[in-house]
């Protein structure tokens, strides 16, 4: 589950909250910490900086901002974002030119990753930051029957029969010949063993196998379990878990991203996606936008960073998220929307295809 810092907000005043919501604002469009005076200045009210200045310390104390340096003004924290995003942003309906454009940008043409690229393509070009659009996620393949030929020099031909009637071919080399009847007693032993499980489940469970394999005695369990880890060492063909990742060139034009040593492990992150890949599934197995602000992610190089991201379907099954990539400081209250609808109008798109 995605783990979020929630503040109540009944500890803050109404004045606060007010103060505190224009500084965000007024962060956001700048970038540059926000002191008293400006503050004074933005919200043209009768208060004195002295006592704007006393509540942005009381603020401060609640976690909510921060001090980049003892002379500067505050920036809001992560946990301050999210207590802006969850409490005090007011999300519109998106322009009906930009709904109509992306409309007409996610017609189906034909072609699935196609359309998968230009979805990422325009949500970076709509938002100016890094638009990201995970691949539909892979059917689960059970395993229902394996069965193993001898050929030739040592080589044996694998037949997996997958799910309801998939078959897989492919040959793997062996040390030595094996029998029929050796190949068709490791068949028959992990046919009992496997039947019926995802196959990246038996690969995990064949990989324990064998490091408990040389304290057993058995044989024939040996040679089973010697057999299923070359032929279930190849991942199946078909979809992989990953992602499209557009404009994060556009990420080098944001101040507190422009640090040459952040960008690097920023880039370096993307290159390896594992980290990224973590987020987008915790946000396939929530509902509706998802906003992972600064630490909230867990991890580092993200800690300047948010991604917010919507799930897109069709026929009702979750097939992957999208998303927007950007500086904690990001436009939200244009973000959103713009996540939200094209991850519908994705869906949408794919629903026709059908």
């Amino acid at each position: 589950m995605l783990k979020t810092l929630i503040m109540d907000t009944s500890r803050l005043s109404e004045r606060s909250l007010y103060l505190f919501k224009s500084l965000v604002e007024h962060f956001i469009m700048d970038g540059q910490p926000v002191g008293s005076r400006t503050l004074a200045r933005d919200i043209g009210s009768d208060l004195s900086p002295a006592t704007i200045r006393n509540v942005m310390a009381d603020l401060e104390d609640l976690g909510l901002l921060t001090s980049p340096h003892t002379s500067a003004g505050r920036v809001p924290t992560a946990k301050g974002y999210r207590l802006f995003v969850d409490s005090l942003l007011r999300v519109d309906k998106l322009d009906q030119r930009q709904a109509e454009r992306i409309a007409k940008e996610l017609e189906w043409g034909g072609d699935v990753h196609s359309l998968l690229e230009k979805t990422s393509e325009m949500l970076s070009e709509i938002t100016s930051l890094a638009g990201i659009v995970m691949l539909p996620r892979a059917n689960p393949q059970a395993l229902r029957q394996v069965e193993f030929l001898s050929l030739s020099d040592n080589r044996v031909l694998v037949i997996l029969v997958v799910n309801e009637e998939e078959i897989q071919n492919r040959i793997i080399h062996t040390n030595r010949t094996y029998t029929p009847a050796e190949l068709q007693q490791a068949a028959n032993y992990l046919n009992a063993m496997y039947s019926g499980k995802d196959l990246k489940r038996v690969r995990q469970e064949i990989l324990a196998e064998l490091h408990k394999m040389r304290e057993d005695v058995n044989v024939s369990m040996q040679l089973a379990i010697e057999m299923a880890q070359k032929a279930f060492a190849q991942e199946t063909p078909g979809p992989r878990s990953d992602y499209l990742l557009t404009g994060h060139t556009n990420l080098m034009n944001v101040a507190e991203l422009s640090n040459l040593d952040k960008l690097k492990k920023l880039f370096d992150s993307f290159n390896q996606k594992r980290d990224i890949l973590h987020l987008l599934e915790q946000a396939v197995n929530a509902h509706g936008v998802q906003i992972f602000i600064g630490e909230e992610s867990g991890y580092e190089v993200l800690d300047d960073c948010s991604i917010v991201t919507s799930p897109y379907e069709v026929d009702g099954q979750i097939l992957g998220v999208l998303g927007v990539l950007g500086p904690t400081r990001m436009n939200y209250e244009r973000v959103i929307p713009v996540v939200d609808i094209t991850a519908k109008m994705l869906g949408m798109a794919l629903n026709s295809s059908n």
